[in-house]
């Protein structure tokens, strides 16, 4: 019997959910960071120069839990500590590695790849799919 639409459909985002994440933790053990380390190296490269009480809200982490984490992270090398200019007892955060190059790159090779291949698809279709997902994801929200 086959699948009704909707079950077509979910299938898919499931297939989808599947690879990404299955994709990213096999690039997450490649480098040896773990999940929590691979999210605060991506807001550090969208933020740099972040305090880290900026950090701690962005990851939803105690102070405690930021502070042991960019420390073991600047004990791998991977990022630096900046004292700011005009309040010593003020720090940044900045990466020591570009995630846009290998091995690092790893990170984001899926929705790269994913973005490659959306934009292969006709605009129409592409539209219409966002436009579904969308409205779906909207009545979900409100019913919640």
């Amino acid at each position: 019997m086959p699948l009704s639409l909707p079950s077509v459909l979910l299938s898919a985002l499931d297939g989808y959910v599947e690879l990404r994440e299955v994709s990213l933790a096999q690039a997450r053990r490649d480098l040896g960071v773990s999940e929590l380390e691979a999210a605060a190296l991506a807001c550090i490269d969208e933020e740099p120069g972040i305090r880290p009480s900026d950090l701690r809200t962005h990851l939803g982490v105690t102070a405690a839990g930021v502070t042991t984490l960019v420390d073991r992270l600047i004990g791998r090398g991977l990022l630096r500590r900046e004292l700011d200019a005009e309040d010593r007892r003020v720090n940044h955060i900045h990466l020591e590695v570009d995630l846009d190059a290998e091995p690092w790159i790893a990170l984001r090779r899926f929705p790269r790849d994913v973005d490659a291949a959306i934009r292969d698809e006709p605009a129409d279709v592409v539209a219409a799919a966002a436009a579904l997902l969308g409205r779906v994801t909207e009545r979900v929200r409100s019913r919640g």
